[in-house]
């Protein structure tokens, strides 16, 4: 297993100080996720040569290496011009990945909840005219059902990834998303078998608990997905569960561990991660 730190917290830290952070937490990988000076949220990405070339030579300094490259782009919207942007950004996004020296992107199908047909077409469209260049670079493409898109069950979104029928695209399984994607930890990860790939670890609560009402959100009626990124032990998660079935069912991919709840202190946060993530696996090793 490759574990990996997902930096999210550590976003305000300059690009080139970055991997000697992340190896003084006690991680060999970073799966570099959206930061406004890189690769931003759902706008073209901002990394010109220089900085990818200072940045690769402080990964090399540090003896960290790049698991995944996370990019967020509406390349599933349902308006024609945002999606042909999100592809425009994607391949930008792809190029980026390989001058870092990576093979791995990993990313949500970004569509809308209330229009799944559509936006599962407009998920074809754009997948269709990526699919050439993920080829051409040997990049292989890891996706998740995520809360608010136009798959959140984890069955369905297998499905999906199953029914893309490529061997470079395979699934995600997102630990702090176990509650909207139907709470089925064992059940998803085994029905996706081979084509699960990497995991996100982070804790959530059950927002399903207490008859439904243990957040209160308004107004009523409000569509918000809510979840948490927690830290392991701090919420519902059943992590037991989660890492034996890892063990059983010979998981040997990338996990990531993706906690955004404590900037203030995201040092401690993500070493205590780390550290449960070690003696969980040691409990459940085969």
């Amino acid at each position: 297993m490759k574990i990996a730190l997902d930096p999210y917290m550590f976003r305000r830290v300059p690009l080139a100080e970055l991997p000697g952070l992340v190896a003084d937490l006690g991680y060999s990988r970073i799966e570099l996720s959206p930061r406004e000076d890189f690769l931003p949220f759902f706008t073209h990405p901002r990394a010109g040569r220089t900085q990818i070339a200072q940045f690769s030579k402080a990964l090399d300094a540090a003896g960290v290496e790049i698991s995944s490259v996370l990019p967020l782009y509406r390349w599933s919207g349902p308006d024609e011009a945002e999606r042909q942007a999100a592809v425009r950004y994607w391949k930008r996004a792809i190029q980026i990945t390989v001058d870092l020296g990576a093979t791995v992107m990993n990313s949500e199908f970004n569509g809308r909840p209330e229009a799944p047909a559509a936006s599962e077409a407009q998920f074809w469209r754009s997948l269709e005219e990526l699919a050439p260049v993920f080829e051409r670079e040997g990049i292989r493409l890891v996706l998740e059902p995520h809360p608010g898109d136009f798959i959140e069950d984890g069955r369905a979104g297998v499905d999906l990834v199953r029914g893309i029928d490529r061997d470079w695209v395979s699934f995600l399984y997102c630990a702090p998303h176990t509650f909207h994607q139907g709470g089925d930890i064992q059940g998803i990860m085994k029905y996706a078998g081979p084509l699960l790939t990497h995991v996100h670890i982070a804790d959530s609560f059950d927002h399903r608990a207490s008859s439904g009402l243990r957040y209160i959100v308004n107004p009523p009626g409000s569509a918000a997905r809510v979840h948490q990124h927690l830290d392991i032990g701090q919420g519902d998660v059943d992590w037991d569960v989660f890492f034996a079935t890892l063990a059983e069912t010979g998981f040997d991919g990338i996990a990531t561990v993706c906690v955004f709840a404590w900037e203030e202190r995201a040092r401690e946060s993500s070493r205590h991660n780390l550290a449960q993530i070690r003696r969980y696996l040691a409990k459940h090793q085969k």
